[in-house]
């Protein structure tokens, strides 16, 4: 078996590769950027693995797709889409300096795809192999859950390349997370001549407001943040309408439960106001047990390495609700995401790509 220590990757390389996929600016739904980041992933791919890189198309833009041949054994997942808006770029541009890559998604989650190509590189068997880079990630993965539960069924174990935990530990356990928007419909009046008339949106929200932030259960791990609000037209009018928005984070499936069930059953507390709520927990918890088996393995490779359960979610958190043995958080060393500050970890880029390459040959010799 090749070890994670044996594999010869090149840091150069995967520099040169990274600054490739982030001078193509890849803002979640912007379909055009999205189009063009993919043929870049998919060639970008081809031109290090050989074979050839699929593009899938679907409303949530392309997504892409690459086999190794064989029985299928695992799945590296990973995405090419980020939050930054297309002009980051020339705000932010690519960097390497004083043993730091910045620029706009090299840590969430470019540098992780980077290192996971180079590392099958080194592999002179790629056999069972796949690797998905998914093009809405960060809006939900609504246009590829079906594809990313498929393919993760098929291989039997995922490999995610999400950016590391703090240290450069990986994640063992994720919260499951949603977002609710929770819509008020009063009636509008002259706020001067007849605010009796009217049935005020935005005080209902603010009592919504504080129902909801009640659900919270901080002890168990569930966290319920209101964090967007809108409401009313002008400052005489009393407001008709109304909109909360709310992140909401969970350890269990049971939470889960809790959550959507409270949010369906809020209520008005004004006479004649209508509440409607959308949403749910999209993302089930990611609990530690279906990572446990490939972090013992990973331990292996890398002694010393440590995992963490953290509150943000991935994709991972799908496949592990399957059942399917995930490892997240294999991708860059660094920080920042989401951040002007983002920033990737030179002196760890082989060692990381060495460990999932480890991790693939672990995995097809059980």
């Amino acid at each position: 078996m090749t070890t994670s220590n044996t594999v010869d990757v090149s840091v150069d390389s995967m520099i040169e590769d990274l600054r490739t996929l982030v001078e193509v600016e890849s803002p979640s739904r912007d379909l055009d950027a999205l189009r063009t980041s993919a043929e870049t992933v998919a060639a970008v791919v081809e031109a290090r693995l050989g074979g050839r890189a699929s593009i899938v198309d679907s409303e949530g833009g392309p997504h892409v797709h690459w086999s190794g041949g064989g029985t299928p054994r695992v799945l590296i997942l990973g995405h090419h889409d980020t939050v930054f808006p297309l002009g980051t770029l020339a705000r932010r541009p690519f960097l390497v300096e004083d043993g730091r890559v910045t620029g706009p998604g090299v840590f969430d989650m470019l540098g992780g795809l980077v290192q996971a190509i180079h590392g099958l590189a080194a592999l002179a068997d790629r056999s069972g192999v796949e690797i998905l880079v998914t093009a809405d990630e960060e809006v939900g993965s609504r246009s590829s859950r079906a594809l990313i539960e498929e393919r993760a069924l098929a291989c039997g174990a995922v490999l995610v390349v999400e950016g590391a935990a703090d240290g450069g530990a990986v994640k063992t356990g994720r919260k499951g997370c949603g977002t609710f928007e929770v819509s008020v419909a009063g009636r509008a009046s002259h706020a001067g001549l007849e605010p009796a008339a009217g049935v005020n949106a935005l005080v209902e929200a603010a009592y919504q407001v504080l129902d909801i932030a009640a659900l919270a259960r901080p002890e168990v791990g569930t966290t319920v943040t209101p964090t967007v609000a809108s409401a009313g037209t002008l400052d005489n009018v009393v407001p008709a309408r109304a909109t909360v928005v709310v992140d909401v984070r969970v350890e269990s499936a049971d939470e889960k439960e809790r959550i959507e069930s409270a949010f369906a059953a809020l209520a008005p507390h004004l006479d004649e106001a209508v509440i409607t709520v959308q949403g749910s927990v999209g993302r089930p918890p990611m609990p530690e047990s279906a990572a446990a088996e490939l972090f013992a393995v990973a331990r292996r490779l890398l002694p010393g390495l440590e995992g963490r359960a953290v509150g943000g979610g991935s994709d991972g958190n799908f496949t592990a609700a399957l059942g399917v043995p995930t490892l997240d958080g294999l991708g860059a060393v660094g920080g920042g995401a989401h951040a002007d500050h983002e920033y990737l970890l030179v002196a760890s880029m082989a060692e990381r790509a060495r460990l999932v390459a480890g991790l693939v040959d672990a995995i097809r010799s059980a």
